[in-house]
C-alpha cells in the first residue's frame, strides 16, 4: 500500500471517499488493500475506467429486452426518467458493487420527491433482476427496500373545478389555454394523453385515443363545448390539417410538451386565480359532469378509461351527494 494518499474522506458510516473539487468519488474495495490503491489512483489521474459490467452498459441491455419492450408508454417514459438520473449519478460503476445501502442512500438523497423516490429501488430491482439474467450477479441487493410514504403536509388533493371557476375560465381564457381547458374536461383523460391527439383522431364528432398509462383504446364522444373548440381550431389552420399532425401546437407550429402545456396553463390559471384548481382536476371535474347526467359507473369508466372504480367512487359520488342534497332542498322549500 502506497502511503501519503490525499484528498482522502472517511464518511462516519464506514464508507471511504476521494474528494476532488468538491466531488465525492467512493472507493470501494477495502482500505490497505491492492485494489483499493488501484481504485484510489486511477480516480487521481482521471483513469477510472467503465466496467464491461457497468449500470451504463446493463441499461443499454435492458432496453433491448423482453421486459422493456411489454412496458405501456406512461411506464417507459416514468422509467427513462430514473434510468437518466442512474445513468449520470453510477452509470459507469460496476453493477456487482451495489449494496442494499447504496439504495437506500439514493432514496435519502432525494426524499423531497416522493413519487420520484420510490421508483429508484423499483427501478434498480428491474434492472438488477436483469444483471441476473446476464449472469453478472447472483442476487439482488435492491430488493426488500421499503417505499418512503408523502408526509402528510406534502399531500395535496386535486380539487374538481367549480362551477363559478369553470364559468370564469371559458369567459375569460382564449386560444391554445381555452383548447387545452376543453379537451381536458371534455375528454376526461389524464393530461399526459392530451398532447397525442392528432386531427385524424377526430372525426367531426369524437376523438380516439390508446391511453398511455393503460395502452387501453378509447372512442370519446365529444361535448358540445370540446367540438366548437376542435372545430375553431381546425377552422383556425385553413386547409385541411394533416392526419398526423398533433391538435396542441405552438405558435410555431411545432408540438407541445407536457412541461409546456403544465407552465403555460399554470401561469394563465394565475392570472384568472384559479391556480387552486390543477391541470389533472380537470378529469375529475369531467367525472363528476358525467354524474350529475346521471350516468353510472360503468358508465362513467367507459368514458374516463379508469382501470379501477375507486377514483370514480370518490368523485362521482361527490357529485351525486351534491345533486341529492339539491333535490331534497327543492323538496324543502
Amino acid at each position: 500500500m502506497v502511503k501519503g494518499k490525499k484528498f482522502i474522506w472517511h464518511h462516519p458510516a464506514g464508507r471511504i471517499y476521494v474528494r476532488i473539487k468538491g466531488k465525492l468519488h467512493r472507493i470501494k474495495a477495502a482500505e490497505g488493500t491492492p485494489e483499493f490503491d488501484a481504485e484510489y489512483w486511477a480516480i487521481m489521474t482521471g483513469k477510472r475506467m467503465q466496467a464491461k459490467t457497468s449500470w451504463k452498459a446493463l441499461m443499454d441491455d435492458y432496453r433491448t429486452s423482453d421486459r422493456w419492450i411489454s412496458l405501456k408508454p406512461r411506464t417507459r417514459s416514468d422509467y427513462d426518467r430514473v434510468m437518466d438520473y442512474l445513468r449520470e449519478k453510477i452509470g459507469d460503476r460496476d453493477v456487482k458493487a451495489l449494496t442494499r445501502s447504496d439504495v437506500i442512500a439514493a432514496q435519502k438523497a432525494n426524499s423531497h420527491r416522493t413519487r420520484f423516490v420510490n421508483y429508484i429501488p423499483q427501478m434498480l430491482v428491474i434492472l438488477c433482476e436483469h444483471a441476473i439474467d446476464l449472469g453478472w450477479i447472483s442476487t439482488n441487493p435492491a430488493k426488500g427496500v421499503r417505499t418512503l410514504k408523502t408526509p402528510d403536509a406534502r399531500k395535496r388533493e386535486h380539487l374538481p373545478w367549480p362551477d363559478w371557476a369553470v364559468d370564469k375560465f371559458r369567459a375569460q381564457a382564449r386560444g391554445l389555454p381555452a383548447l387545452i381547458f376543453e379537451i381536458g374536461v371534455g375528454s376526461v383523460q389524464r393530461p399526459g394523453d392530451w398532447m397525442g391527439f392528432k386531427w385524424g383522431d377526430y372525426d367531426g364528432d369524437s376523438l380516439v385515443l390508446r391511453q398511455n398509462k393503460t395502452d387501453k383504446p378509447l372512442v370519446l364522444p365529444c361535448t358540445e363545448m370540446l367540438r366548437a373548440a376542435l372545430d375553431v381550431a381546425k377552422q383556425s389552420l385553413g386547409a385541411t390539417p394533416i392526419a398526423g399532425r398533433p391538435i396542441l401546437i405552438k405558435r410555431d407550429g411545432n408540438p407541445i410538451s407536457y412541461r409546456y402545456m403544465a407552465d403555460m396553463m399554470l401561469k394563465e390559471r394565475r392570472r384568472l386565480g384559479l391556480d387552486a384548481y390543477d391541470l389533472h382536476a380537470l378529469r375529475y371535474r369531467g367525472v363528476k359532469e358525467l354524474a350529475w347526467a346521471g350516468c353510472d359507473d360503468d358508465e362513467i369508466a367507459a368514458y374516463s378509461g379508469h382501470a379501477t372504480k375507486d377514483m370514480i367512487v370518490k368523485y362521482a359520488g361527490e357529485a351525486r351527494q351534491e345533486m341529492r342534497a339539491r333535490q331534497a332542498r327543492q323538496k324543502r322549500r
